[in-house]
């Protein structure tokens, strides 16, 4: 097996020196000193949407609110053949609700991944807990910074102990320093400092420290507190700085004024180091026992200062063994009188700067980089499913021609204030035939993918047609969907098919999980609920198919669905159970026949395989496409669609025509899913050359599409195209084109001078 070469690092890389973005930062250059010949990029979210200046590795960028950012960021790292991903997870940085957008990005992850969870609750929410389980469930192994962690991880999370790695919080490898004279150098000269560092919270404690002062001066009249560190953003937008200048009116109350310093500023890594070397005292006086790695701790005990500390989880391992003193929480008798006792005691002091200096040498960014390396090692080779190999790591990728781009003039006049219509003649809507629930699901699937960045979304006012039309669509008394609707208005059916369900499931799914709209995306959610129950009685492998792919979304955002999860794997069985009883070696398919939406099958085990991690449908989704596309590629080498002439023929070579868009658009879809399975860049040539079709890359050399209206042609006759240009047409078109653009866009930011990636250029 080749060494690990590339490892990213998703978490949060803004610059200030404190929890997350500190850990997530200094172990990525831990990382790169550990291990020069690797290369460690950090995958970065940003505080709500807000802009910062990120350092030079972040190599991208998403808005932590912003869902298709982690469907984008999944294709990068996929793309960019990354061997391990390493997942800095905190409560708070991650948009959704308890952090779940996070699972959206785990979910299409094609590499091993380690998650290192700064925080574990012992008594979670419902929600916080199902996340916590279904990113435990996504990671080859979890790391935790104390043993406290592993403790709930096992009893509250039940997590198998073999699972969990404890590894210490790293901290910067410096020489120990008597404080003098960093003081002289800090304007603290002749002081007794005590220091305590961090974004100032209410849950800090740092009232509760002031409050010991008094005591601490009686006894040791030069000690002055230095508050180091800027209000914590959140406060900050919800209080302004009321929290900090509640804290200076209780300073000023006290008379403590000149021993009391609020330096309210973010500093970096070395004005951090400066500030700690010059402190006699550090403490940590938080008030909630359920603080499971403290940054700022670490940090001053390893540059061998006395802490004092409340006994939260984090300080109770740390400071044993004499290395610090614990006090009772909220106790500021206790901490004033410890405090004044090492101030006023230099033997028993130094003696507990230097206990605490040796016993934290093995917390170093280099040992705790060691450590992280093995454990990247053992789950790439212990859980990387044999599927997942590449043939073609470090082999250069062909480059074909740029996308067109997206024109929606034909897509636009093919709708009216109903929906799409179904058909047209030449590029006229034909109103004869109405409307289906089929095309307008397209539709709204259309309308999801253009909500990626890069693209122009589709006017609001247009989405909620093709919504009302799903939803209008929807019998409560037969629990099922219509189908066909005449240009009047009026249903022609009580019920649809079991596929123009599953189809309109799947539009539902995608909707739940990146419409442009949260109330529109609560909708989906709600309605997909109710009609999925009526799926487990189809016997349409189509049908399944198609809500697999909504399912695929749809579980992303509903976490407290155990019955979706039940059902995916259901139907994914039951994929499994058609292929294992029709497969022979030479006609590796789910049925006796092929027909229409073929690549969907394979395409839909592929994702129900990643997002449970079931190694077996990802195998039989990989095998059953590869067989497909011996059936539609020429001996020329383009790509030919299964021709709907052959329909019902059993265990014959494809017929070649007629042609329809709907095989091609599959295909790309299914091709560049199984890409992002394998890493295999051989399936993304194959999704062009599919896409070619569309281009005059056919058995006729004739080119469907017209470029500056976004018009598609209904299809390749054995003499001619049918110039007719319906809704299908050409909503199978645009998606695929949405596509096509989108690996566009990965593959340039991948290919882009590092300086320019990392400024999101």
């Amino acid at each position: 097996m080749t060494p690990l070469r590339r490892i990213a690092i998703i978490g949060n890389s803004l610059p200030r020196r404190c929890g997350i973005a500190t850990f997530t930062t200094d172990l990525r250059n831990a990382i790169s000193v550990s291990c020069p010949d690797l290369e460690a990029r950090i995958v970065a979210m940003t505080d709500r949407g807000q802009a910062y200046d990120y350092p030079p590795a972040v190599a991208f960028q998403i808005k932590d609110g912003n869902i298709e950012d982690y469907t984008r960021a999944a294709d990068f790292l996929n793309a960019g053949q990354f061997d391990t991903v390493c997942l800095q997870h905190e409560f708070g940085i991650f948009g959704g609700e308890a952090g779940a957008h996070i699972l959206v990005l785990l979910s299409r992850l094609t590499m091993p991944v380690v998650t290192t969870f700064h925080t574990v609750l012992a008594n979670p929410t419902v929600k916080q807990r199902t996340v916590m389980e279904r990113i435990v469930d996504a990671s080859s192994k979890v790391v935790v910074m104390a043993h406290k962690g592993r403790e709930l991880l096992r009893d509250v999370y039940r997590v198998p102990d073999d699972k969990i790695e404890v590894i210490a919080h790293g901290i910067p490898d410096v020489a120990f320093v008597e404080p003098d004279a960093a003081k002289a150098r800090l304007g603290f000269e002749r002081k007794s400092v005590i220091l305590t560092f961090g974004l100032l919270s209410p849950n800090k404690g740092i009232e509760v420290m002031i409050d010991a002062m008094p005591s601490i001066l009686k006894r040791c009249a030069n000690a002055v507190y230095v508050v180091l560190g800027a209000t914590h953003p959140n406060l900050v937008r919800n209080q302004g700085e009321a929290y900090r200048e509640g804290l200076k009116a209780r300073v000023r109350e006290l008379g403590i004024d000149d021993h009391v310093v609020f330096l309210d500023r973010f500093v970096d890594l070395a004005t951090l180091l400066e500030f700690i070397s010059m402190c006699d005292v550090y403490v940590t006086p938080y008030l909630n026992e359920a603080q499971m790695t403290s940054g700022t701790l670490a940090y001053s005990f390893g540059l061998g200062k006395p802490v004092v500390s409340t006994p939260y989880w984090h300080a109770r391992e740390l400071l044993a063994d004499g290395c610090g003193v614990l006090v009772p929480f909220g106790d500021a008798s206790a901490i004033g009188s410890e405090i004044a006792k090492l101030l006023t005691d230099d033997a028993r002091r130094q003696a507990m700067s230097r206990r605490a200096y040796a016993a934290s040498r093995t917390m170093t960014w280099e040992r705790t980089a060691e450590r992280y390396m093995s454990v990247f090692e053992n789950a790439r080779q212990a859980n990387r499913p044999k599927i997942f190999a590449r043939s073609d790591m470090g082999a250069p990728e062909p480059r074909g021609p740029a996308p067109p781009d997206m024109q929606i003039g034909h897509f636009l006049s093919m709708c009216d204030d109903t929906g799409l219509y179904q058909h047209a003649v030449h590029s006229v809507p034909d109103r004869a035939h109405g409307y289906c629930v089929d095309d307008n699901a397209r539709a709204l699937l259309l309308a999801c993918a253009l909500n990626n960045p890069g693209e122009q979304p589709l006017p609001d006012v247009l989405t909620t047609r093709f919504a009302a039309f799903v939803q209008h669509a929807w019998n409560p008394d037969t629990r099922h969907f219509r189908n066909f609707m005449g240009f009047n208005r009026t249903w022609l059916e009580d019920r649809g098919s079991e596929d123009s369900h599953g189809r309109t499931l799947w539009a539902l799914g995608e909707a739940a999980r990146s419409d442009a709209s949260p109330s529109r995306r609560r909708w989906a959610t709600a309605l997909f609920a109710e009609a999925l129950p009526t799926v487990e009685s189809f016997r349409s492998p189509r049908a399944w198919a198609f809500a697999l792919l909504g399912l695929d979304a749809y579980c992303v955002v509903a976490l407290d669905d155990l019955h979706a999860r039940e059902v995916r794997h259901s139907l994914a069985d039951r994929l499994m159970s058609c292929l294992a009883s029709v497969e022979t070696p030479d006609w590796v398919w789910f049925e006796d026949g092929l027909a229409y939406d073929n690549a969907r099958l394979p395409q839909a085990l592929m994702l129900a395989g990643m997002a449970t991690k079931t190694p077996k449908y990802l195998d039989a989704g990989l095998r059953s496409l590869r067989w497909l596309m011996t059936q539609q590629t020429t001996p020329a080498g383009h790509f030919r669609p299964v021709g709907t002439a052959g329909f019902g023929e059993q265990r014959q070579q494809p017929r070649a025509f007629d042609q329809q868009p709907v095989e091609a658009t599959a295909t790309i879809a299914a091709c560049l899913t199984a890409w992002r399975a394998s890493g295999d860049s051989e399936w993304k040539a194959m999704a062009a050359r599919a896409f070619g079709w569309f281009l005059g890359s056919n058995d006729l050399s004739v080119a469907l599409v017209d470029p500056h209206t976004g018009s598609c042609r209904d299809g390749l006759h054995p003499d001619r195209a049918n110039e007719n240009r319906g809704g299908e047409s050409v909503v199978c078109y645009l998606l695929g084109l949405a596509e096509m653009r989108q690996l566009a866009r990965v593959s340039t930011s991948l290919t882009k001078p590092a300086a320019l990636r990392a400024v999101g250029a």
